[in-house]
C-alpha cells in the first residue's frame, strides 16, 4: 500500500510509535510518507520506501499564531493527489483528525476517495481533548474517521466515557523491538558508572509534571537508606529537571544520581539497570515500561491508566497506588535485595515484552487498513 502517516515529531509516545510503525511497515514492502512540520526524532534510518514531508506553515502579520491545521490539511492534499495515497493514518486527535477530514472533503470534489485511520494516544483525549472549546471538534473528527484505534483498553474507555462517540474504537497497543530492545553485554559501561558493583535504578521520561520524577528521587533516596549501595540514571530532560537537581542536592545524594539528558539509544542504559522506576500521574499505555521490560528489568510503576495492562503486579514488577512512596520504596527494597526474585521478574518481563512484538503488532495494523479500505470501497 501506499501509506500517509502524519503525526507530531517530538520524543513523546505518540511520535515514536508512527515513525517506529512507519519503519517496520516500510520494512514490509509499503511505500510510506511521513508529514509532519519538523523530522520525528526517530527517522533517523534512510530508506527508499520512507519520503519525509515537512508541513510549510508561512507567517502572515494578520495571523497571530499560523494556522497550522490548514496548512496541513492543504499537504495532505498534495500527498492523496501526487503521491496516489491508499490510505492516511493519522496519530493524535488534533488537530491531525481534523485537517484529514477537511483533505478528504476536498479530494471528494475530485472524485479521489481515501480511507482515513485515527489512532488515539493519550493526551489527546484525556488532557487537550478534554478541553470543552475542543469537545465538539474531537467528536466529529474521531467519529468522520474511517477506522479508529486506541493504544490501550483503558484508553479506549477513557474516549467513550469523556466523549459522545459513535465509532467503533479497536485496540492496537504500543509495540517493541525485540532485537533492539534486549539485554545486552555493557560490562565496561556499568563498571564506570558503578566501580562499587552498585545497583542501577533507572527512570526515563520527558520530565514533565505528570511524570513525577520528584518522586523517583524520594524513592531512590529511601533505597540509600535501607543501605543499598545505588546509583540513579535519569534519562530525558524538560520542565522539572531544575527542580529534581535542586531536591537532590537538598537530600544530599548528588554523587549517586546522574542526570544524562536525552538519548536515542536509551537501550543501552535499560541493559545496566537492575530496576525501572515510572511513578506517572498518568500514562495511557507505558512505553517506557515496555522498553524497559524488554530489556528484562524489572518494573515498579503507579497503578494507574494503561501501566497495569503492560506491567503485571507481582510478575513482572509491582504496581503502586499513585503517589504512595512508601510502597515504591518498599517494592524497590524487596527487588533489589532477594536475587530469586530479581531472576524471576526479570525473566517475565521480557516474557511479557514479547506479547507486543512489532511484528505481530504491525500485522494488526496491516489488516486494520485492509478492512477500512474494503469498507470504504463497499459504500462506494
Amino acid at each position: 500500500m501506499n501509506i500517509g502517516i502524519v503525526c507530531y515529531p517530538t520524543f513523546g509516545g505518540s511520535g515514536v510509535v508512527a515513525t517506529e510503525l512507519a519503519k517496520v511497515l516500510a520494512q514490509k514492502g509499503h511505500k510510506i510518507h511521513v508529514l509532519s512540520y519538523a523530522k520525528p526524532a526517530r527517522l533517523e534510518t534512510l530508506s527508499t520506501s520512507i519520503t519525509y514531508h515537512e508541513v510549510a506553515i508561512n507567517s502572515y502579520p494578520l495571523f497571530e499564531y499560523p494556522p497550522y491545521a490548514l496548512a496541513l490539511a492543504s499537504q495532505m492534499v498534495n500527498l492523496i493527489e501526487y503521491e496516489n495515497l491508499d490510505l492516511l493514518h493519522v496519530h493524535y486527535a488534533l488537530p491531525h483528525a481534523t485537517s484529514a477530514y477537511l483533505a478528504k472533503q476536498i479530494m471528494a470534489e475530485k472524485a479521489k476517495k481515501v480511507p482515513i485511520v485515527t489512532t488515539l494516544h493519550g493526551t489527546d483525549i484525556t488532557l487537550v481533548g478534554s478541553d470543552p472549546s475542543y469537545k465538539h471538534v474531537v467528536e466529529f473528527s474521531i467519529d468522520k474517521s474511517d477506522g479508529v484505534t486506541a493504544v490501550s483498553e483503558y484508553l479506549k474507555n477513557e474516549t467513550y466515557n469523556r466523549f459522545d462517540i459513535k465509532q467503533r474504537i479497536k485496540v492496537i497497543p504500543n509495540f517493541i523491538d525485540l532485537n533492539r530492545f534486549q539485554k545486552s553485554n555493557k560490562s565496561h559501561f556499568k563498571k564506570a558508572i558503578c566501580p562499587d558493583d552498585e545497583k542501577v535504578v533507572v527512570h526515563v521520561s520527558n520530565f514533565r509534571k505528570v511524570k513525577r520524577v520528584p518522586e523517583v528521587v524520594t524513592v531512590f533516596d529511601r533505597i540509600l537508606k535501607h543501605g543499598i549501595k545505588a546509583k540513579l540514571l535519569l534519562v530525558g530532560d524538560g520542565p522539572d529537571r531544575q527542580r529534581t537537581e535542586q531536591q537532590c542536592r537538598d537530600l544530599g545524594i548528588c554523587e549517586h544520581v546522574r542526570f544524562l539528558g536525552k538519548l536515542e539509544q536509551v537501550e543501552e542504559v535499560l541493559s545496566i539497570a537492575d530496576l525501572f522506576l515510572i511513578p506517572s500521574g498518568s500514562e495511557t499505555f507505558g512505553l517506557a515500561a515496555l522498553e524497559a521490560m524488554s530489556c528484562s528489568v524489572p518494573v515498579i510503576s503507579s497503578n494507574i491508566g494503561g501501566l497495569p495492562e503492560v506491567n503485571i503486579h507481582g510478575e513482572t514488577g509491582f504496581l503502586c497506588d499513585l503517589d504512595d512512596v512508601d510502597c515504591m520504596a518498599k517494592n524497590a527494597f524487596e527487588v533489589l535485595t532477594n536475587e530469586t526474585l530479581h531472576k524471576e521478574m526479570s525473566a517475565n518481563a521480557r516474557k511479557r515484552a514479547e506479547l507486543f512484538n512489532q511484528d505481530y503488532v504491525v500485522q494488526q495494523y496491516e489488516e486494520f487498513y485492509k478492512e477500512v479500505t474494503e469498507k470504504l470501497v463497499e459504500k462506494v
